[in-house]
């Protein structure tokens, strides 16, 4: 099954801040791994994240996260963080169960 994959506003301004290397990269992994199996965890690419119900996954893009959630048909895309500011921005913005 094929996912839609929508940015929410502040990722797309965490998109647009990015250098266009990073951007290609993060625009192919997104495709590569969200598109069509976004719930299917690994040891290091993608974690479900727990103690908090959004987001609800995690994917690994070298020194950069993306947090995302899924529904039925498709991925929101809730931020695009480098790695040293993600637990920072996840207590935040992680909203706990």
């Amino acid at each position: 099954m094929k996912y839609e994959v929508v940015f929410a506003p502040e990722a797309v301004r965490d998109f647009k801040r990015l250098k266009a290397r990073d951007r290609s990269i993060i625009r192919d992994d997104i495709e590569k791994h969200l598109r069509y199996k976004p719930e299917k965890t690994s040891k290091s690419r993608i974690k479900r994240l727990r103690g908090i119900s959004r987001p609800q996954f995690r994917l690994r893009v070298n020194e950069f996260r993306i947090f995302y959630d899924v529904t039925q048909s498709s991925v929101e895309i809730l931020a695009i963080i480098p790695k040293s500011k993600a637990s920072e921005w996840l207590g935040k913005e992680g909203e706990k169960r």
